[in-house]
């Protein structure tokens, strides 16, 4: 292809020299290092002047060392007078910002303090004057603390999105390819095109392939914010669905408790969500299929961050297959007997391609597109 140059970040190069090969071309001649103070070195070793240079680099491992050296890749291009400079990160870091304090082993904690932020709840009419009350009370106990000197500090969470955003179309991006955002809205935030591609075609590749009888099964979201991508491979699939739902018995209370909605006893079970970190979700969703008579239990994520003890957690849950993508880098994960791999290659390989060429990108949203 003329006029293309694909470079790649240390943080993932098997992923670059694997999209090249499908582009039938070299991967762009970059040399990354770092100072002894730990300062990170880039220098392009090859002219990018008026190409089309995509850079990828996605957000694992050391991520603010590797976010870093993505922003000085893309300076470094746009210095050198590349025509448009596009950012394929496979797996967007600060995309995903936890809405309550989490323990350290990844799990929510069960209270939180009252002056934490949370996100409001619809309430019921016949309830909305019991809760006026209750908050004119604690308003006027909030307004007692600070007359006795005691004032109470509400703890700010700073989001990351905009800074991210900025940060990038500042140091000279033209453009961001990514996939399965953790939340599509993280778009609004930049000033230039984002496109979010789906994964979703190579997971329904992968069950329609190695799932026996996968008609039987029942794709399952482990909690209600993935609901909408497991429906919709399970409508395309023609299967069962279920969903893990977080209840809370008393009002006013941060203790939930969590309930099945759907049918799986003497069924394969298809776990589907967009992100691993500490596993808690999908491995505390696994133990819940068990329990209700579920016969094998299939997982299967789009970025498998798997960090601190995650992986050890799967070998020990009801899990007995883990699907992860290697949008981010999988090698030493993949020595698990319960974990395999299926490859995002194809998918970023023809959305540069068509990038490039200035064809349509919605064909790649289509689940029926082959990428072979």
């Amino acid at each position: 292809m003329r006029n293309l140059v694909v470079l790649g970040g240390s943080s993932h190069p098997e992923l670059t020299q694997e999209v090249c090969r499908r582009l039938g071309i070299a991967p762009g001649q970059a040399k990354l290092g770092k100072f002894s103070n730990k300062e990170t070195s880039v220098e392009i070793k090859e002219s990018v002047r008026e190409r089309d240079v995509y850079i990828i680099q996605s957000g694992c491992g050391n991520v603010n060392d590797n976010f870093m050296e993505l922003l000085i890749m893309i300076s470094g291009a746009k210095i050198a007078s590349a025509k448009r400079i596009t950012a394929v990160i496979p797996h967007f870091p600060y995309s995903r910002q936890p809405d309550v304090p989490y323990k350290t082993s990844g799990a929510p904690l069960t209270s939180l303090p009252p002056a934490t932020p949370r996100t409001p709840k619809a309430v019921d009419q016949e309830d909305l004057g019991k809760q006026l009350m209750r908050q004119l009370a604690l308003t006027a106990q909030h307004a007692d603390d600070n007359k006795n000197g005691n004032p109470e500090y509400r703890p700010w969470l700073a989001r990351s999105g905009t800074l991210i955003a900025d940060m990038l179309t500042c140091a000279g991006a033209d453009h961001i390819i990514t996939m399965d955002l953790h939340d599509a809205q993280f778009q609004g935030f930049f000033d230039c095109p984002v496109d979010n591609l789906l994964s979703r075609a190579l997971m329904m590749k992968y069950i329609r392939l190695q799932v026996p009888n996968y008609r039987q099964a029942v794709i399952v979201s482990p909690d209600a914010g993935g609901a909408k991508r497991a429906t919709a491979i399970a409508e395309r699939l023609c299967m069962d669905f279920a969903l893990v739902h977080k209840e809370r018995r008393q009002k006013f209370s941060q203790k939930s408790d969590l309930m099945l909605v759907g049918d799986v006893r003497g069924k394969e079970c298809i776990l589907i969500d967009d992100i691993a970190d500490t596993s808690y979700t999908i491995t505390k969703a696994a133990r819940m299929l068990r329990d209700h008579g579920a016969l094998k239990i299939y997982a299967i994520v789009s970025h498998a961050l798997l960090s601190a003890n995650a992986v050890d957690n799967i070998e020990q849950s009801a899990i007995d297959e883990l699907i992860v993508s290697n949008s981010v880098p999988q090698t030493q994960h993949a020595k698990s007997s319960k974990i395999k791999v299926f490859d995002v290659a194809p998918l970023f390989a023809e959305a540069i391609r068509r990038s490039h060429f200035g064809e349509s990108m919605s064909v790649l949203l289509n689940p029926r597109f082959d990428l072979d």
